[in-house]
């Protein structure tokens, strides 16, 4: 099922609708939508105060979907993300009162502030799109996208993330500050934040599912499967690492890729949409073997020049 026209139409106005909130930031604004349009979860790891919340709501006003937000403190409970089942008087029997977890858009704001054990709550609902409650399963809207944002480790009162839950996360950016130009522009026009509740849909929540399923469409040559693969186990042999990326890692590579080549309007993958979003999808995945935390963009960088693309 390829996109028709109209809606590739749609998604260029997303983008460009979000680029004049978001402003000097159309790597990560297309990243974002790129891994909606892949099935993922984005994690947006920056310092306070430059936009990251401010993004997840823009994408989800854009996208027409439901959006609810949980701030994460160090005394918040799994029940309190996933929902709880209270004791109704009247019927005799139990009601589930479902947390915002059962939303289109979940936004996690500052998800590291939470201890491990209500970072695990995320776990199930991220894999497997629904949660287990009191041994029922209840499934998630679709679609399902989680929006997390991190501060930085060394910031008081973080908990690092365990790799199995960074692993959920099909992406993860950086927004970094703004450029002259556009923090200038942010100055004039005292920032961006009330101009969303103006915002309109550019798409229908019921045409999300019909572009993912054109993104799974966009061909992949036996050649781009040899560089994929190539790229992947370069990072197992390199000592540089601790270990190499997984094979889920190498399925979501080609699964941004391919959402990457949809968004530039093109019908099959290219090499440079590969390499485009390998540091997105490598950086959280990879640890270096020094112990200075998880690759850096110059890792990567350094990673695809000494593979020859096939």
């Amino acid at each position: 099922m390829l996109s028709t026209p109209t809606h590739a139409a749609s998604v260029a106005d997303v983008i460009a609708a979000a680029n004049r909130i978001i402003l000097g930031k159309d790597g990560q604004v297309r990243l974002a939508l790129a891994c909606l349009l892949a099935r993922g979860h984005l994690l947006i790891e920056d310092l306070p105060g430059v936009g990251k919340t401010t993004l997840a709501q823009t994408l989800a006003r854009l996208l027409g979907l439901q959006f609810s937000r949980i701030q994460f403190t160090s005394d918040m409970l799994p029940a309190d993300v996933i929902g709880v089942s209270i004791y109704d008087r009247e019927r005799n029997a139990f009601r589930f009162l479902p947390g915002a977890i059962f939303s289109q858009v979940l936004l996690a704001d500052e998800i590291n502030r939470a201890t491990p054990k209500t970072q695990s709550a995320l776990l199930e609902a991220m894999e497997e799109r629904q949660v287990t409650v009191e041994g029922e399963t209840r499934p998630l809207p679709e679609p399902f996208f989680v929006i997390a944002t991190q501060n930085p480790s060394t910031q008081i009162g973080t908990f690092p993330l365990p790799e199995s839950q960074l692993d959920r996360f099909l992406l993860r950016v950086e927004l970094g500050y703004p450029d002259r130009a556009a923090e200038r522009e942010l100055l004039e026009s005292g920032g961006r934040r009330d101009v969303l509740p103006a915002l309109t849909a550019r798409l229908a929540p019921e045409q999300i599912v019909p572009l993912q399923q054109a993104v799974d469409q966009i061909h992949v040559s036996p050649a781009l499967f040899d560089y994929v693969q190539a790229l992947v186990e370069t990072t197992r042999t390199r000592p540089r690492f601790i270990h190499g990326l997984s094979p889920r890692a190498a399925l979501a590579l080609l699964a941004v890729a391919r959402a990457w080549a949809f968004l530039a309007s093109r019908k099959m993958v290219m090499p440079e949409d590969v390499q485009a979003v390998l540091p997105s999808v490598a950086c959280h995945r990879l640890q270096l073997a020094d112990g200075n935390g998880h690759a850096r963009p110059e890792d990567i960088a350094s990673l695809i020049r000494s593979v020859p693309v096939m």
